[in-house]
């Protein structure tokens, strides 16, 4: 079931670019409102979005030091 809804967002980038979007409102609304276990899903809409690369690599920079 994961591997034919991730086969379908690759697809349809769009579709992927609008979960995604919902994805963050819906965590920081989590994160603002006693929802606050709901938070999580913002970091998997930056995910989504293809920022995990930009958050990392100033995190592995961050370590180095």
């Amino acid at each position: 079931m994961i591997a034919i809804i991730k086969k379908y967002l690759e697809e349809n980038p769009k579709i992927k670019k609008i979960v995604a979007i919902f994805m963050i409102f819906i965590g920081f609304i989590a994160l603002i409102t006693p929802f606050s276990p709901g938070s999580w899903l913002l970091f998997v809409g930056f995910e989504l979005l293809g920022l995990r690369v930009l958050f990392f690599n100033k995190i592995k920079f961050w370590r180095r030091k």
